[in-house]
């Protein structure tokens, strides 16, 4: 899975990005990157679009920006990238930018259609120097632009089929961050004077607790002071704001040398609490589970979807109902699972 975080505020965004991407490397990750608007420059002169991406671990990253140092920036985007379309490269990481290097893209997920958009972006002139499927986005929102970034993001996203979650910026506003999702996690982290996006709370958890959970089909428009949300036709929805309520440590390792390790050590006790609320006066209580006797009986084949520690827990799930209720179960990786064309 990859990873996203991204800042607009007051302060040096850097930091904070390159911190948020050390909270999400428990997803998994071959290359990482940061993209950065800076705007300290003579009055009449756009922002300058930053990029700086490196292969391998983020300190490959953090080495690079030392040798190759940025001006400070309030704004910027940042990506763990795990390879899907191109292999793991420094040309493949993200951020990804359009041919001026005035749109930059970081993105979770996959476009089914690049290849025919790629194609036609071609034929429009555009010059492609990665393998993957993200740049066709910055070229396409490239297409599309105006001058409103935002009105730019809503027709590319119309054009767009696959599961994404995206992170734009553009030097002409370089106070402003566009965010987008469909299939894959995003989520906004309100602060003070100060907001975020993230493709997990961790990476914003030491900054804030009050995160807006994006839903299909919304994006976001960001600035320092202000959070809209929208659909992709550009029809405004409250900005639903949430209180996290779990700890700092619960998503950090904790001594442990890496988040497996820690998951195995935490499980009787993660068990004991969610027995704890499931058995009373020594019997099992299923309240919530909506599926009626009837249709349990009728079930003739179990198909779990999940990824990561939750696939192993599928797994045993499956040796569970095959032994005591004699069905068939199948556990299958999420992120296949929908290009296999399965028989379910």
């Amino acid at each position: 899975m990859c990873g996203i975080i991204g800042y607009v505020g007051t302060k040096d965004a850097l930091p904070i990005l390159v911190e948020g991407l050390k909270k999400l490397e428990y997803r998994g990750y071959d290359s990482s990157g940061v993209g950065l608007l800076c705007r300290d420059l003579p009055a009449g002169r756009q922002a300058l679009l930053v990029v700086r991406k490196s292969k391998g671990k983020i300190r490959n990253l953090e080495e690079l920006i030392r040798a190759r140092r940025v001006p400070f920036a309030r704004v910027g985007i940042s990506h763990t990238r795990w390879a899907t379309h191109g292999l793991p490269s420094d040309r493949n990481a993200h951020p990804h930018t359009d041919g001026k290097n005035r749109i930059a893209v970081v993105h979770n997920g996959i476009i089914e259609n690049y290849h025919p958009l790629k194609e036609s972006l071609k034929k429009q002139g555009c010059k492609f120097v990665s393998e993957t499927d993200t740049e066709v986005i910055a070229h396409l929102v490239a297409s599309f632009y105006r001058g409103d970034p935002a009105a730019a993001v809503q027709k590319a996203l119309r054009r767009l089929k696959g599961a994404f979650a995206l992170g734009i910026i553009s030097s002409d506003h370089p106070d402003m961050l566009v965010a987008a999702r469909v299939g894959s996690p995003l989520i906004i982290g309100v602060g003070d004077r100060e907001n975020f996006i993230a493709s997990d709370v961790p990476a914003i958890l030491e900054r804030t607790r009050r995160v807006v959970y994006l839903k299909d089909g919304q994006m976001a428009v960001l600035t320092k002071d202000k959070i809209e949300v929208m659909t992709f036709d550009g029809k405004k929805v409250p900005a639903k704001i949430d209180t996290v309520s779990f700890s700092v440590g619960s998503a950090q390792k904790d001594g442990y040398a890496h988040f497996m390790l820690k998951e195995i050590h935490e499980q009787p006790a993660v068990l004991a609490a969610m027995l704890a609320v499931r058995v009373k006066g020594g019997r099992l209580d299923l309240e919530g589970l909506t599926i009626s006797d009837a249709v349990l009986a009728r079930l003739r084949k179990v198909t779990i979807v999940a990824c990561g520690t939750a696939y192993h827990a599928g797994l045993v799930g499956k040796y569970a109902m095959e032994r005591w209720a004699r069905l068939p179960v199948e556990v299958d990786t999420s992120s296949e699972f929908r290009y296999r064309d399965p028989i379910v």
